[in-house]
């Protein structure tokens, strides 16, 4: 489904209702699997989280996670201490060239029992579920946290817990964080001093609604949005000002874009400052690369420049995303240049009307240029990828009065 985006409307109002964190439900719905009696409220409806849910409850030789990183990765932490079960855990062809050899090595460590079916440290694994006494792994700490976090919500569940040691500099602690904060939520003591991280056994927790957080990662395309508008006032729910997401760091990353955020109950308001007055901004995303996409795409529309680094990460992810954002951006006129774990974009004020962004099968490429509308008329191909973490997305920027209609 391709889908062409404009707007006539430049300013910007509305509430929006934001599905719960993907990143948050994929963390709780493995936690209620070791402790069934917690229930969980404002969970994500995104496809990640339903092949999370399915796996979780389903009783198959083989599970399917299609695109699902988090999933591949937490599963895989959470069959291998599953005593006596026997599964092959698999994926799309992208899911299939993502590694798992430093999770899989990890594991080892532990006397888990995992093979490759195909490629050596790739998906497919057959993964054979057993009794865990060890106790200490080594991890290289400059890996995706999605390894530290699918050991760190077994370990409880593990005979003697586990201590866990990171060497070397640690990224994308807030992803961390957020993990220890949801075992400390249901009284799992742990502790996170220097490079390691110790989370002791625990048999049961007390009964306990568990409440999502809506998905900061997708309310960035309305930061994006509203720096882009001429006027604008949006109210987004469920946010909290303390949050555990790592993402929140959007509130002081765009107000140097000109957009105030302000929170009130459940809702902040993200509102248009006239008086911005950058031409180059420079961030280190080293704990929240996620928003890369949304921010280089913001800057576009805002003909300013900016320099990103900390972002090794996004080579692995649903696509090499340093790559696709060279192509994509490039062909609206931008001048862009990307290393292994940075991205440069020049001041530039052009950008050409009616280009067909390519998605590549990721998300977040369909959603972080889709608010370049303001400016001029886009396609998005493949638009039905947000499902994977926002399926109600095109719908939301319908409710803003933008023009969506299928080619």
């Amino acid at each position: 489904m391709n889908l062409l985006l404009q707007t006539t409307q430049h300013n910007l109002q509305g509430q929006i209702a934001v599905t719960g964190s993907k990143s948050e439900t994929n963390r709780l719905l493995l936690l209620k699997a070791l402790f069934p009696n917690i229930t969980l409220a404002n969970t994500s409806n995104s496809d990640d989280s339903e092949v999370m849910q399915k796996a979780l409850i389903g009783n198959d030789e083989t599970v399917d996670i299609h695109h699902a990183g988090t999933a591949m990765r937490f599963l895989t932490a959470y069959f291998a201490v599953n005593e006596g079960s026997e599964v092959v855990m698999t994926g799309s062809s992208r899911m299939q060239e993502r590694p798992i050899k430093i999770l899989v090595e990890a594991l080892a460590q532990l006397g888990v029992e995992i093979s490759y079916e195909k490629e050596d440290g790739y998906p497919p694994i057959r993964i054979k579920g057993k009794k865990v006494t060890a106790s200490k792994v080594r991890l290289a700490a400059n890996v995706s946290s999605q390894y530290i976090s699918a050991l760190l919500l077994v370990a409880s569940k593990l005979e003697n817990g586990l201590e866990l040691t990171l060497e070397g500099e640690i990224t994308s602690i807030p992803y961390i964080k957020m993990t220890l904060a949801l075992l400390k939520d249901l009284d799992i003591k742990t502790s996170f001093e220097g490079n390691v991280i110790k989370v002791y056994p625990k048999d049961a927790v007390v009964s306990k609604e568990m409440v999502v957080e809506s998905d900061w990662s997708s309310a960035s395309y309305f930061f994006s949005l509203v720096a882009l508008a001429d006027t604008a006032s949006i109210k987004l729910s469920s946010y909290k000002e303390n949050s555990l997401q790592g993402d929140s760091a959007l509130v002081s990353i765009y107000e140097k874009m000109g957009v105030k955020t302000t929170f009130e109950g459940n809702k902040m308001t993200l509102v248009k400052q006239s008086d911005f007055k950058y031409e180059t901004v420079n961030f280190d995303l080293n704990n929240t690369p996620d928003i890369a996409q949304t921010i280089v795409v913001t800057c576009l529309g805002l003909g300013i420049g900016c320099h990103l680094t900390g972002l090794h990460t996004l080579k692995i992810k649903e696509t090499d995303r340093l790559e696709a954002l060279r192509i994509e951006l490039t062909k609206l006129g931008a001048n862009i240049s990307v290393t292994n774990e940075s991205l440069t974009l020049e001041l530039s004020d052009n950008i050409s009307h009616n280009v067909k962004i390519a998605t590549y099968n990721d998300h977040r490429m369909a959603m972080a240029f889709a608010p370049l509308a303001l400016k001029v008329p886009i396609i998005i191909e493949n638009a039905e990828v947000v499902s994977k973490s926002y399926p109600d997305f095109w719908n939301d920027l319908k409710e803003l009065n933008f023009e969506v209609s299928e080619l």
